[in-house]
């Protein structure tokens, strides 16, 4: 199913967006990547290119501000002249950028709101229709576990993917009689560049709730990405322990507020303990 098909990655300069371009251009599909930084943007067409199976896959990079339905819009459009119809979309266009959210900027909540959950919806929307007229397709959201658990640090971030988690239910309904499949996917912390900022300026109480948490390889997501596709999987939780959290959170919700408010209260005394 994967060769001569077309993959359109948002965020596909980095992190699970390049790891699964190149996972798809193994697999012999033609790939788009789209983003917004024009030298990464290049640095990892020739990435995915170097994954090749055949000469004859195109792989292509189109800068696009996901954030903009316009230069969106126009990215995809431009991405299906190059490559034709789009088969599977991908969106793994977003950040993080971890803080309170009294101390945190407005602009830096939009702009996270704006990537994460906006990006998505625009990328969706340019894709969808043309999926429905052909009467197949695939589209794999990328949300994450934060998208499922609220952790202290991440308001704005939280919302954008507890809305990311909406949509995905939204699209699963409305796309699937007409053929077209729709996933999405909940990874934990990434072993990404982003997520190595992310630790450098995260509040003590945020790294406390994650202290325990392992992180998780590009590449290992992006074989999940690729399996909830292959199987028509909605919902993608990585790993027995965060599958339980998922469903365990949804049951009884009050274990997870009493064990977060537990860890926010020590990181405070650590730090009251240090300033002393």
């Amino acid at each position: 199913m994967w060769h001569d098909r077309h993959v359109l990655i948002t965020g596909g300069s980095s992190g699970i967006g390049l790891a699964f371009g190149e996972l798809a251009a193994e697999r012999g599909a033609h790939v788009t990547l789209l983003a917004r930084d024009v030298g990464r943007l290049e640095a990892a067409r020739e990435a995915v290119a170097a994954a090749r199976v055949t000469e004859a896959q195109r792989v292509s990079a189109v800068p696009a501000d996901v954030t903009s339905w316009q230069s969106t819009d126009a990215a995809i459009r431009q991405a299906e002249d190059l490559a034709g119809p789009v088969d599977v979309l991908v969106t793994s266009a977003g950040y993080c950028h971890p803080a309170r959210f009294v101390e945190m900027p407005i602009e830096q909540i939009e702009g996270q709101v704006n990537v994460d959950l906006l990006g998505t919806l625009h990328a969706a929307r340019a894709a969808a229709p043309g999926m429905v007229e052909r009467g197949r397709g695939h589209i794999v959201l990328l949300s994450s576990m934060g998208g499922i658990v609220g952790v202290y640090g991440y308001a704005p971030y939280s919302a954008a993917k507890f809305g990311v988690m909406g949509l995905a239910e939204v699209l699963r309904c409305e796309l699937k009689p007409h053929g077209v499949g729709v996933s999405v996917v909940c990874p934990p912390n990434v072993d990404t560049p982003g997520y190595a900022r992310e630790r450098e300026i995260e509040p003590p109480e945020t790294a406390r709730i994650n202290g325990a948490a392992r992180t998780a390889s590009p590449r290992s997501m992006a074989v999940l990405v690729a399996d909830a596709i292959d199987r028509r999987r909605f919902v993608v939780v990585p790993g027995l322990g965060y599958r339980l959290l998922r469903r365990v959170k949804g049951l009884v919700p009050e274990i997870f507020y009493a064990s977060f408010d537990r860890d926010v209260a020590a990181a405070r005394k650590e730090a009251s303990a240090d300033v002393a």
